[in-house]
């Protein structure tokens, strides 16, 4: 991103208070930088930038350098996942609530922005996973999940039998209200209030997290990348599986969800000062060493 006239999109949360504010102030900036700016389409519809042309997924694909993504991490995980066989480097702006993956704060947009396009940022990378789901053979669906694949019961219906292979081996039945199967970045998501670890996301592991599993035996347990995960739903009603919760499909008895790392990767670039460790105390509100004079109060 250092040199000049670099083609950057952009990417906003349409409905979020303020944002067309927030994207019309980048964009100009952007502009008057000597970049060229675009649109993604479905933005578009929603945000007007007049005088930035508006262009779709698979064509940012081919012509942008970088995306810079304004919202929250579910904004994020959307784009991330369609953008993922283009290895576009992705920016995010935190104007949601979390931020664990738009970690840029919106006060701090312009100067931060300014420096990273001088070359100054940290680059990431981080996996993804892909499932098929398979029924009587024949696969029916499948998806790309940035964070997670859950599969789980419905509301108010009773618990998911689950029988569960890793690489062909049997690992054992489970009944729970469902699975969630979890890529590192993922950890921190619906993993973690389900009681997962945390896993750093330069590690290439694969977590899985029983949801209110029936035996208090059934923990979380992180696999090697290289794993295939077979999930094969033995009873249960209303049982859906579901990708970053944004995507899913509904699933019978015998129907098997095939997990495994994908091929492709996302690559973040962070701000120069970003640590990972600095976001978890952030995010998850740890607790710090009081300093001399908090200690004496």
């Amino acid at each position: 991103m250092t040199a000049p006239s670099k083609t950057i999109a952009l990417v906003g949360k349409f409905n979020a208070p303020g944002i067309a504010e927030s994207m019309s102030e980048l964009a100009s900036f952007l502009d008057r930088a000597g970049n060229t700016v675009v649109v993604e389409a479905e933005t578009a519809q929603y945000i007007e930038l007049p005088g930035f042309q508006a262009m779709s997924v698979a064509d940012i694909g081919k012509h942008a350098n970088a995306a810079i993504v304004v919202g929250g991490d579910g904004t994020m995980l959307g784009i991330a996942r369609q953008l993922a066989q283009y290895h576009i480097p992705l920016i995010g702006i935190n104007q949601g609530r979390l931020g664990f993956i738009t970690d840029i704060p919106l006060d701090r947009m312009i100067p931060v922005i300014a420096e990273m396009l001088e070359g100054k940022y940290v680059s990431e990378r981080r996996s993804l996973l892909q499932a098929i789901v398979v029924r009587e053979g024949h696969q029916i669906f499948s998806g790309l999940a940035f964070n997670d694949i859950v599969v789980s019961r419905g509301t108010g219906s009773g618990m998911v039998e689950l029988s569960v292979e890793v690489d062909s081996h049997f690992m054992y039945n489970q009944r729970s209200d469902g699975l969630i199967v979890s890529t590192p970045t993922g950890s921190t998501a619906y993993s973690l209030s389900a009681g997962g670890p945390l896993l750093h996301p330069s590690l290439n592991g694969i977590v899985m997290v029983p949801i209110a599993p029936h035996a208090l035996s059934n923990r979380p347990i992180v696999l090697p990348e290289s794993s295939e995960i077979v999930i094969e739903i033995v009873a249960g009603r209303d049982i859906s599986v579901n990708f970053d919760m944004q995507t899913f499909a509904s699933l019978l008895r015998q129907d098997r969800i095939v997990v495994k790392r994908s091929n492709h990767t996302v690559t973040f670039l962070h701000p120069q000062d970003w640590n990972y460790y600095h976001t978890l105390r952030e995010k998850l509100h740890w607790n710090e060493y009081p300093t001399v004079e908090g200690a004496l109060n």
